[in-house]
Formats: structure tokens, sequence, C-alpha cells
């Protein structure tokens, strides 16, 4: 039903689905729905009503979707007041997370399992957070596409949204939704979720008169539809310049060239032109942000060059000369010096000494850590990096040993725990970045199939 749902839409951009709702209560999108919200990581979170749903016992799931269903069917279903839950950032101030009820999740998971085949159809390339078989990778990847030495974009426009999620605008975002569904019902169903309030820490019950819950499961494909609106206004100014050609032809007559890229509400914008024509773009991204109810970030919103260098999605990213040789430069990508940072402080804090912790506790506990690091910024130039993380775990470890253990020598603890130099034990071995294969990731453009494409490979 999702690829032909897609089919339809990429069809005809402008049909407007009017009979979505019976799918929303359909017991297979239900039960697909209660599988995503079991499986994600809020499985384990509960919203106001306390329900968890790792908890909910397997021969109770048919019981529990089949009262949903009979709610949603019959209008009953009335969203709760998300919960509201700070979690600590790295700057020091706190992201607000809104959790939803256990019922209003799988609600919202069974609304997203509709809607995103049709608005995936509409979305463009240049988009990548929150949608399906798009990476942070990909969005790094164009960058560097883009202003490596063939095309040269040297100009980038970093921009950061002041709390997007909190303040896009409902009636503007319902307008946009209303662009593909004319369902009135499930029209209903949306404005429901994003009016249901929010319950503070402290106890207060606040309405919610802007923006979509950080934490529900439908707020990323609602922002990335408000979104929308920025990619098509630079995707429209690319495609009106022409072909390849005529841009060039434009550039040389003074002109310039932009391209947006952008991963949920953090985006760059890359341009090939002067300063001036960079500068311009304060005013012309506030302008198209306005009335979706959006502003830039006067303090982290800046123009760079890409010789200084900048971060984006945990990289840093910069053109400099390439050693061994005499004025020839590359785009190199590496891990921020606050990626690092954050790794480095993670694992510091999983090594810290616990007294009722073993050794092969330890290494299962900082292995999936320190793989998933390194398998995110693996693509770029990252041997020198690893190397470090890799010296820091091994002593960190051999540190905590130490302690652990302050009546064995030296000699002792290497040769019980550290049998050539590796970490292991009960047969569980510490995972080593140094020996990552550093790849460079394929860039793939508009060739990055969707779930519901016939040709679609994962």
């Amino acid at each position: 039903m999702q690829t032909k749902l897609h089919r339809w839409a990429a069809a005809d951009p402008g049909r407007r689905f009017d009979d979505l709702f019976n799918l929303v209560y359909d017991p297979a999108f239900l039960m697909a729905a209660w599988e995503r919200v079991r499986g994600n990581k809020g499985g384990h979170t509960p919203g106001v009503d306390g329900e968890i749903p790792r908890r909910v016992p397997s021969d109770q799931v048919p019981v529990v979707l089949a009262g949903i269903r009979r709610m949603v069917k019959t209008g009953q279903l009335e969203p709760v007041m998300v919960r509201e839950k700070s979690i600590p950032k790295a700057n020091g101030k706190v992201r607000r997370l809104g959790i939803p009820t256990m019922t209003d999740r799988i609600v919202q998971a069974a609304l997203k399992l509709v809607l995103e085949p049709i608005f995936e159809a509409g979305f463009y390339p240049s988009s990548y957070g929150f949608r399906p078989r798009r990476r942070a990778q990909d969005a790094i990847e164009e960058i560097h596409h883009f202003a490596s030495a063939s095309l040269s974009y040297e100009w980038v426009f970093e921009a950061d949204i002041t709390a997007c999620f909190d303040e896009i605008d409902h009636t503007a975002l319902m307008g946009r939704v209303r662009e593909r569904v004319s369902d009135k019902r499930v029209l209903g169903l949306i404005r429901a979720f994003l009016k249901a309030g929010v319950l503070s820490e402290d106890g207060v019950h606040r309405d919610t008169v802007t923006g979509t819950p950080q934490g529900g499961i439908l707020s990323p494909l609602l922002a990335n539809i408000a979104l929308s609106g920025l990619d098509w206004h630079f995707q429209n100014k690319w495609e009106a310049l022409g072909t390849n050609s005529q841009r060039q032809q434009h550039r040389r007559k003074g002109g310039a060239t932009m391209k947006l890229i952008r991963y949920a509400d953090d985006f760059v914008v890359l341009v090939k032109g002067s300063r001036a024509h960079a500068e311009s773009l304060w005013e012309e991204v506030a302008t198209v942000l306005a009335p979706i109810g959006l502003r830039l970030s006067a303090e982290k919103t800046k123009l760079t060059h890409i010789d200084e260098g900048f971060d984006f999605l945990g990289w840093h990213i910069q053109r400099h000369q390439k050693k061994g040789t005499q004025g020839q430069t590359r785009v190199y990508t590496y891990a921020s010096k606050k990626s690092l940072a954050s790794i480095i402080t993670k694992l510091r804090g999983l090594t810290r000494r616990t007294a009722h912790l073993t050794l092969a506790e330890l290494i299962r506990r900082v292995n999936p850590v320190l793989r998933g690091w390194c398998t995110y910024f693996q693509h770029g130039v990252s041997n020198r990096t690893f190397g470090y993380v890799d010296h820091y775990m091994f002593w960190r470890i051999y540190g905590w040993l130490r302690k652990r253990h302050p009546k064995l020598s030296a000699r002792t603890v290497k040769r019980r725990y550290l049998p050539g130099w590796e970490i292991r034990a009960d047969g569980i071995e510490l995972f080593r970045p140094r020996a990552i294969l550093i790849t460079r990731y394929r860039y793939r453009g508009s060739r990055i199939p969707t779930p519901w494409t016939d040709t679609a490979t994962a």
C-alpha cells in the first residue's frame, strides 16, 4: 500500500489524497506502527500515562491495538499532552523533548506510515535528515562534491534556526500538509497532536500554540514538510539558471550559483560567487523562513570560506594544501574537535572506577560506543584520529585495571589481562579503532532510492 501511495504521489505532483483515514486504523498499519514504537529507543520511556511499550506482554498486544483501532475509527481518540524531558546538550544548554503516551505514539507511527510515502515523492534531493535510506554521510559527501576543485563552491553560509521544532507555525504547516492531503479526518488528527499541550517537568501544563514536540514520532516528518519550502526556494533558483553551461555563463556575467544541503533543521548554503552574494543570504533565507514562523539565530549563523573550514553534523570540512605537493589543494573531511572531545568524555565516563564491574562487562559497555563512533567517521580523513582514540582507550582501561587491582604489579596486570597487548576477557575483545578501514563514501546525489521505488536497494 505504501508503494502504491508513493507511486500515485510521484506520478501526479498536484494530487491531493482524500481517503487515507481508513489506513491509519488498518490492522496491518497499526501492527507495523507498534513494532516501530516498541523497537525504537523510546520504547523504554513512558509518557504521562506511565505506559512503557517494551513492558507490554506479547499476548496483550492484539488487545491494545484493537482498542486503539476502535478509538481511532470512531473518532474517540483524543491526543494527550506530552511529557517534557530535558536532555543536556554539549554546549551546556538543554534540549526539551516531548514524549507522547504509548497510544499516541502508535497512532503517530501509523500516521507516518501513511503520510511519508506521499510526501517523500515531493521532497528534494538536497534534504537528508529523518528521511528513509538517507544518511548524514550523504550530506557531507555532497558538500565535499561541490566544494572540490572541479566545482569550487567556496563560500559557506552556515545557518542555525532558533528553536525550530518549538516555533513552527501551525497554520503554515497545516497549509503545506493540505497541499497533498484533503482527508479532513487525517488533518484533524494531525492538528490534534499539534495542539495536545505539554506537561513540563515541574508539573505545569502548557498549551502548544506553535511547534511540534521534538520527541514525537510524527514531528521529524512534519518539520521536513514545513522546511520543504526552503528546499523548493533554492531548487527553483538552481533550475531557473538552466543547464551547467548556462550557469557558468551566469557566473561569468557576475552572478552566483547556490546549493542548499539540509539535514533536518541544520543546513548550509554553498555559494560559487563573491562574498557579497553569500552575505545577501541573510535576508533571503530569513524571508523564506518567516512565513512558517522560523528565524535565523544571529549568534550562530555565520559566513565562512571553505579555506577557513567549518563544522557540520559532527564533521569539520576544510580545503587546504595537499601534503607533499606545491600549491595543490584538496577538500578534507575530519571528525570535528567537538566530536572528538565528546567521544573522549563519554569513554572517560564509561571507564570510571566501578567496583561491581568486571573487565568483560566494561568491554561490553565500551565496544558499541567505539564501534558506532568509528563507523560514522570511517569515511573521512580519520586514521590519526582513530589512532588517538585507540591509544586513549587502551591506556584508560589499563589504568582502570591497575586501580581495580592495586596489589598486582604492572607485569602481572599485563600478563593476566593484556596478552599480546590486546585487551580481552571471557572471549570478548576490546574493539580497536586503529583497525578500521578508511573508505571514501560514494556520492549518490539524486540517485538515492526510496523504500517504495521498484528498483530500490538497501
